[in-house]
C-alpha cells in the first residue's frame, strides 16, 4: 500500500512540476519561428473597384496579422455585395495568418494612396506578433491619416493595440481580447477601456473583443452602413447562431486552470498534425474558422497545404499560399472543406491521412462546427479552453 502510495504521489508531484514548466512555457507558443514564404514570384491579383460601392479597407502586418480578425470581415463585408473590400500592407508582399496561411493583399498603402481610394470604412485586426512588440508607427500614422471623422473604424481583438496608439480613442470606449484586457490597459491608459461586451461604439469609432467577436463587430458596421435586411442575410450566410448581434460578453481570461488543462492534453493526448487543403473558391469565413479554432487545441504541428504549392483564388479574391510542404510535411488528418473533393490519392495529397470533410454551408456556424469535434477528441473541458482563447461565448 504504501508503493502504490508513494507511486501516485509521485506521479502527481511530476505532473504538477511539468504544469508549472508548461505554464510559463506556453504563452510562447505563439511566438514560435514565424514561417517565412518560399514559394515563387506572386501572382498578384486586380480587384475590381466600383464607385457606387462603399470601400472597406482592412489593414495587415506582413510579418504576421490574426486571421480570423482579418478574414472574417474580409468574408462578411464582401457578403453585403456592397463594398469594395481590400487587404492593404505596408509591403506588396505575402502577409502570414496565424503562422499557418500566406495571403497576397491587394495594396500596399502607396499603391492604395496613389489611386486616391478614400476608405469608408478601416478595419483593424491585430497586427501585433507578440504584446511586448509596439504597434508599427507606419501603420499607425498611415490609419491617423486616413481616418477623417467622417468615415468609420473598426478595432478588432488586439487591433485594439494599434487603434490606441493612434490616440483616435483616448476616452473613448475600447474593448480587446479579454485574456489581453490588464496589459493592454496598462500600455494605453489613455484609452476609455471596458469589457464584458462584443462591441463598442463612440461614433464613428467601433472595437470589438477577442478573435471570435469580430463577427459581431463587422454584423454591427454592416447594420449601421447597409440597414437590419442586410446585415440579417449576411447573418444568416454564416449561420450565426443568435437572432440578432450578440452584445453581451463575458471577459473570462485563460487562468492557471486553463493552462494546466491544456498541458494535460499535450502530455497525454494524440497530438495530430493538422493539413487544411486550399481548393478554388474556398470560403474565407469557413477557412478561417477552421484553421484559428484549430490551432487553439495546440496541434503537433498545422499547415496549409495546396497542389504543388500554388496559389488559390478564394470565393472573394483573396489569394492564399500554403505555409506546407506536401513532399517534406507529415500529416495526420487533412481537413477539407469542399465537400466535393475527391479522396484519391491522385487528386488529394496525404493518402495516408485521416480526411476530415465538412459540409458547413447554412447549416452549422463554422467555429461551433469546429468546437463540437474538438469536444468529441478531447472532451468539454478542453473545449472550454479552446473557446477561451477565441473569446467565445
Amino acid at each position: 500500500m504504501k508503493k502504490i502510495k508513494k507511486a501516485v504521489l509521485t506521479f502527481f508531484a511530476v505532473l504538477l512540476a511539468i504544469s508549472v514548466v508548461l505554464y510559463f512555457a506556453l504563452p510562447q507558443v505563439f511566438s514560435q519561428k514565424l514561417k517565412v514564404y518560399k514559394g515563387g514570384e506572386p501572382s498578384w491579383s486586380k480587384p475590381a473597384f466600383d464607385s457606387g460601392k462603399k470601400t472597406v479597407v482592412i489593414v495587415a502586418d506582413n510579418n504576421g496579422t490574426e486571421m480570423f480578425d482579418l478574414m472574417a470581415p474580409f468574408y462578411l463585408f464582401n457578403a453585403t455585395e456592397k463594398a469594395n473590400v481590400y487587404v492593404v500592407s505596408e509591403k506588396k508582399g505575402p502577409i502570414l495568418l496565424v503562422n499557418s496561411l500566406f495571403i497576397l493583399p491587394h495594396y500596399s498603402f502607396s499603391e492604395i494612396d496613389s489611386l486616391h481610394i478614400s476608405p469608408d470604412v478601416i478595419v483593424i485586426p491585430n497586427l501585433t506578433v507578440h504584446l511586448t512588440t509596439p504597434p508599427k508607427s507606419s501603420t499607425v500614422n498611415w490609419i491617423k491619416k486616413h481616418y477623417t471623422g467622417s468615415n468609420i473604424m473598426l478595432s478588432i481583438c488586439d487591433g485594439s493595440a494599434t487603434a490606441a496608439a493612434t490616440g483616435l480613442y483616448d476616452g473613448k470606449p475600447l474593448t480587446t481580447h479579454a485574456s489581453d484586457y490588464k496589459t493592454l490597459r496598462k500600455q494605453f491608459p489613455k484609452a476609455g477601456w471596458v469589457k464584458d461586451i462584443s462591441v463598442t461604439q463612440s461614433g464613428n469609432l467601433y472595437s470589438a473583443a477577442g478573435v471570435s467577436n469580430a463577427v459581431e463587430g463587422s454584423l454591427t458596421v454592416i447594420q449601421r452602413l447597409f440597414g437590419e435586411e442586410t446585415m440579417q442575410a449576411v447573418l444568416h450566410k454564416v449561420a450565426y447562431p443568435h437572432a440578432a448581434v450578440k452584445v453581451d460578453h463575458q471577459s473570462r481570461v485563460v487562468d492557471k486552470g486553463t493552462i494546466i488543462k491544456i498541458a494535460s492534453k499535450m502530455l497525454f493526448r494524440k497530438n495530430y498534425r493538422i493539413g487544411v487543403l486550399l481548393t478554388a473558391n474556398v470560403n474565407e469565413f469557413e477557412l478561417a474558422s477552421v484553421l484559428d479554432t484549430y490551432v487553439r487545441s495546440f496541434p503537433k504541428t498545422i499547415n496549409s497545404f495546396s497542389t504543388n504549392g500554388a496559389g488559390i483564388l478564394s470565393k472573394y479574391g483573396l489569394t492564399l499560399y500554403p505555409t506546407g510542404d506536401e513532399k517534406k510535411d507529415q500529416v495526420s488528418e487533412l481537413h477539407i472543406l469542399d465537400s466535393n473533393s475527391s479522396n484519391k490519392a491522385e487528386q488529394v495529397p496525404f493518402p495516408n491521412a485521416s480526411i476530415i470533410k465538412y459540409n458547413i454551408g447554412q447549416k452549422s456556424y463554422p467555429i461551433e462546427s469546429c468546437l463540437e469535434r474538438i469536444a468529441r477528441l478531447y472532451g468539454t473541458n478542453f473545449k472550454s479552453c479552446v473557446k477561451l482563447m477565441l473569446d467565445y461565448n
